[in-house]
């Protein structure tokens, strides 16, 4: 039968084309309203309850229960598609109306109510004017037809007062708040119509475990694991760290940081912290934030084996592998409705100022939870103020807790200069968790006692290091770990060595990187003769260990963390050795260069140890003096006009990219494994050419991918080595291209104009 003639929200067949009863709008929107409500329930239930009743006001107009009823049968996403061929507009009706009732405080209201299907829209910019759509024509004509047609209970906003004066953070607030507000509207919204279209996901989302049995799990992995640690200095004091992070736990909320040198076990001392300072706090979920995705599968197989399925990957390589994602996981990453979220950095802070709807959802589910920020000192420098801004916003008015994770950590705190520009406002004071307990040293302790190598700096910083002297140098180690800091230098050094040696860059795919990893573990535990030369990558959450190190001069942070791969678990008899050298070429210009040139400020004339832990408090003030950190303007762009409401949110968001990857073409290499057998990549190549561009696909096909610049891309295709097999994303054409041992071969190099923050 046909759906009745009541007003509807949205209409669906069952699957032998029947049609279903339609989902009633009034129905809709009070549903909605109270999901919304209930996720705003800490910082503005009214403001949210209200949208929601008004979101879909626009639908009681005639024409568009005339255009549900001839476009029925939608799958749940196109039910929040406004605005294609033949669709009648719905969402500016209850923006409007807002406005007419309260004025300039309305247009909060206007704000989440008009972006619920298209994101959220500039006041009055080109990119999206929501000022100028409200005073069109088109818009006042929607609204009439809504007010004649909506019953009295759907337009009555009851008792509602709008205040300004109670946002969370006033001005400064105002634009997480609003954001804040329009994740709980849109994942409400999102919810009511899963419900009435798809009732199987519905039922399969949720119903994960408390946050107390995981510490059970937890609990009882650690009780494992220390069982079955050998009695060394390191691996007790890795049980000193433990314990003094599980009685900080009940600390009140905020701001900590966790400064312990690599290999001592932060990554499980901070989860200890995160669980028993939620469970203290009825916070609800633990977000741990990884700035590489070459680590953060790592890291999420670690949780796994500990939680099961109650961990949620989010990042882009999480759909490539069915293993690690079920239907219930998959459908979590849309809105982090998990106890425990592993994600990036870029995930993270994008979302956090995101204006599309898609990225917006998860915003609430941050609200009330802990956040460790693992490896905090490669925060990046041009958006350190709108970062460290929103992180003080989420501790003092969100029940977040924020753990700055990280064997070095950035100077964070308030700092003031003569240039207004260079002042950095700073985060709300960080409590450290290795400070003033009973188990545990200082920080400054623990960095002497947990000190595993000898660094040797350059005995003139002036004299550069040809590749010839560094490669005979590294040959006469039998096992040694070389980091460079580009990948033409990682191809050129390379070169130079014996044939047995290992190469690691980024000119490499992720699943190839992955099989060297593999190769090189196995070879340093069975004691095999281990040359390696490789960029950058290797310097946060790859666990090598390597008897020496050298590293190329670049930021004492980099140094302090190759530090990291060399004797990191205490065994060799004495110190391990790392040797910082000149490379032959200057840094390019950049952070790099920057980085550098305040590593040798700190350390001029420096006589003791260089990797002491108060000279990173000044490298990074020094560091962060040279940056613009705030280069694309995302403060200015979010601050409010008091007396018009006026926010450019999708200027904000356009600009606030991590990763400037408009420069930047993805190609996908025939990589077959280390053996050449692996048939995976020309399988997905095949199904991808037959079936199109489906989204587990093309994630999937990420892991045998390269980056490369624009210019390279387009030398590539016209010489017929790669082919555009969708538009921006091309394809290796023979098996010449990509050489077994150093990746995609790209003549100059090809060095990213990005870092690796994948």
């Amino acid at each position: 039968m046909k759906p009745s003639d009541a007003p509807a929200a949205h209409t669906a067949r069952n699957a032998d084309g029947s049609w279903r009863t339609p989902h009633a709008l009034s129905a809709h929107l009070c549903a909605v309203a109270a999901l919304a409500a209930q996720f705003a329930s800490s910082y503005g239930a009214d403001w949210a309850r209200l949208a929601g009743l008004w979101h879909d006001l626009g639908k009681y107009r005639p024409g568009f229960q005339r255009y549900l009823r001839a476009a029925s049968g939608a799958e749940a996403e196109n039910a929040h598609i406004e605005g294609g061929a033949g669709r009648v507009s719905h969402s500016t009706a209850g923006a409007l109306l807002a406005c007419e009732r309260f004025g300039t405080t309305g247009r909060v209201l206007a704000y989440l109510i008009a972006s619920h299907h298209a994101g959220l829209y500039d006041w009055n910019s080109d990119a999206g004017s929501l000022e100028a759509r409200l005073a069109s024509e088109g818009s006042r004509i929607e609204l009439a037809e809504a007010l004649a047609a909506a019953p009295p209970e759907i337009l009555d906003h009851g008792g509602f007062d709008p205040n300004l004066r109670a946002i969370p953070g006033s001005s400064a607030g105002f634009a997480l708040w609003l954001r804040m507000l329009f994740s709980a509207l849109v994942d409400a919204d999102f919810l009511d119509t899963e419900a009435f279209m798809d009732e199987g996901k519905t039922a399969a989302r949720g119903a994960w475990p408390e946050l107390a049995a995981l510490r059970t799990a937890f609990d009882a992995h650690m009780a494992e694991l220390a069982a079955a640690a050998p009695d060394t200095p390191v691996n007790r004091l890795r049980a000193c760290i433990l314990a003094q992070c599980r009685a900080k736990a009940a600390e009140k909320p905020g701001h900590f940081s966790l400064t312990v040198p690599t290999g001592g076990g932060k990554t499980l001392a901070a989860m200890a912290f995160a669980f028993d300072h939620a469970l203290t706090h009825g916070q609800r979920r633990v977000i741990y934030v990884i700035p590489y995705t070459s680590i953060i599968e790592q890291t999420a197989d670690v949780f796994r084996g500990i939680f099961g399925e109650a961990v949620v990957e989010h990042h882009s390589n999480a759909e490539s592998d069915p293993g690690r994602e079920s239907l219930r996981s998959r459908l979590a990453c849309e809105n982090w409705d998990a106890p425990i979220v592993v994600t990036t950095s870029v995930q993270f802070f994008e979302s956090l100022f995101a204006a599309r709807t898609s990225r917006c959802r998860k915003l609430h589910h941050i609200a009330g939870s802990v956040v460790v920020l693992d490896e905090a000192q490669l925060l990046p420098p041009e958006f350190l103020k709108p970062i460290l801004g929103v992180l003080n916003l989420l501790t003092r008015h969100y029940g977040v807790t924020v753990v700055l994770s990280t064997a070095t950590q950035p100077a964070l705190a308030r700092q003031e200069y003569f240039d207004p520009q260079k002042t950095i406002h700073g985060l709300d004071e960080a409590r450290e968790l290795m400070q003033g307990g009973p188990h545990v040293e200082t920080p400054d302790e623990l960095y002497r006692d947990l000190k595993r190598v000898n660094v040797r700096l350059p005995a003139d910083w002036q004299q550069r290091t040809t590749w010839q002297d560094l490669a005979a140098e590294l040959a006469a180690h039998e096992s040694v770990l070389a980091i460079v800091n580009t990948r033409r230098h990682a191809a050129a050094l390379h070169a130079l060595l014996p044939k047995d040696t290992l190469h690691l860059s980024a000119l490499m795919c992720g699943a190839h990187r992955a099989d060297v990893i593999a190769a090189i573990k196995t070879r340093l535990k069975t004691g095999a003769p281990t040359r390696v030369v490789s960029t950058q990558l290797v310097e946060a959450g790859v666990d090598l260990d390597f008897p020496v190190v050298y590293r190329a001069l670049a930021g004492l942070d980099s140094i302090a963390q190759a530090a990291g791969r060399c004797n990191r678990e205490g065994r060799l008899p004495g110190l391990g050795e790392v040797v910082v050298f000149v490379p032959p070429d200057a840094a390019p210009p950049g952070l790099l260069a920057k980085g550098e040139g305040a590593c040798r400020s700190v350390l001029h004339g420096h006589q003791g140890d260089p990797l002491a832990r108060e000279l990173f408090e000044r490298y990074f003030r020094q560091l962060y003096y040279q940056c613009d950190l705030d280069k694309h303007g995302i403060e200015k762009l979010l601050a409010v006009d008091g007396k018009t409401l006026a926010v450019n949110f999708r200027s904000a968001a356009d600009r606030f990219r991590l990763i400037d990857d408009a420069d930047q073409a993805s190609v996908i290499v025939l990589y077959r494994g280390p053996d050449g057998q692996d048939a995976t990549v020309d399988l997905r190549l095949a199904q991808l050419r037959k079936g199109g561009a489906e989204r587990w696909l093309l994630r999937a096909l990420q892991r045998y991918t390269v980056s490369i610049h624009q210019r390279d891309a387009r030398r590539l295709l016209a010489q017929g080595d790669i082919e555009e097999l969708l538009p921006g994303l091309f394809v290796q054409v023979g098996d010449v291209l990509y050489d077994a041992v150093l990746g995609l071969r790209v003549a100059d190099g090809g060095d990213p104009a990005r870092p690796l923050m994948v």
